[in-house]
C-alpha cells in the first residue's frame, strides 16, 4: 500500500468537504472490489512459503522429526505439524 497526497490526487472541493470529516488524519479507502489482490499476488512470498513447505515435508519424509524442523526452520512445532499434516493430505 502506497501513501497519496491529497492535495495532489483530490479536487480542492473534495479535499475541504473530507477535512470537514477527518482533518490531518490518515484515512484507508478501500480498494474496488474488482480490483482487490489476494494476498502474495504482488511478491514472491506465498511461492517462497510453497518452497518451504515442500522442502519441510521433503525432509519429514527422509526422517527428519518435528522438533527438529521446528529448530532447522524456526517455526512452532504446531506449525511444523500443521504444514506436514496439510501435505499429508495432498499427497
Amino acid at each position: 500500500m502506497s501513501y497519496k497526497k491529497a492535495t495532489h490526487v483530490l479536487p480542492q472541493e473534495l479535499l475541504l468537504k473530507v477535512q470537514e470529516y477527518i482533518d490531518g488524519e490518515f484515512l484507508y479507502i478501500p480498494r474496488v472490489a474488482d480490483n482487490k489482490k489476494s494476498w502474495g499476488d504482488t511478491t514472491s512470498t506465498r511461492q517462497e512459503l510453497q518452497d518451504r513447505n515442500r522442502q519441510i515435508y521433503a525432509d519429514y519424509l527422509a526422517g527428519t522429526n518435528m522438533e527438529t524442523l521446528a529448530e532447522k526452520y524456526y517455526l512452532s512445532l504446531k506449525s511444523i505439524q500443521r504444514i506436514v499434516g496439510q501435505l499429508k493430505n495432498n499427497n
